[in-house]
């Protein structure tokens, strides 16, 4: 039968399967809350569609380079969907204030907002090598 050194390597890569596994279904689940549709009859994925679609001619060049710096820190298999949920939260603030084009102010706000409060000091450090005056920012920080 099974035993020794084989029996100890058949049940380590029983054990890496499941866990690898139960990861990749933590964030499918979390992906598929995320397009569970809310009250309103829309998913939280919906509303960001929905904002970048009435934002989207609003952008310059250099707000989507001010943003593509932002997310920079974002681990690469993250970033698209970062960049997805940030740009949707600027869309929304920049609709909420019936905004002419995208500033850099919209575009630090909506960072800041849509950005897990565990990754702030991330955040602000990436703000403080782009030298950004944060004073006007930090009610958001808390």
């Amino acid at each position: 039968m099974l035993g020794g050194w084989f029996l100890w390597f058949i049940l380590f890569w029983v054990a890496l399967l499941i866990i690898l596994m139960s990861i990749g279904g933590f964030f499918m689940f979390r992906k598929f809350l995320k397009r569970f549709p809310k009250e309103d009859g829309k998913s939280d994925m919906d509303w960001e569609e929905y904002y970048l679609d009435q934002t989207k001619h609003l952008w310059s060049k250099q707000q989507k380079d001010l943003l593509e710096d932002l997310v920079s820190p974002v681990p690469e298999l993250f970033r698209d969907v970062a960049r997805h949920k940030i740009a949707g939260k600027i869309g929304e603030l920049a609709l909420k204030e019936k905004a002419g084009d995208i500033t850099e102010d919209l575009v630090i706000r909506g960072y800041i907002i849509a950005t897990p409060k565990r990754d702030h000091k991330f955040l602000q450090k990436k703000l403080a090598e782009r030298k950004v005056n944060m004073s006007p920012y930090e009610h958001l920080f808390s």
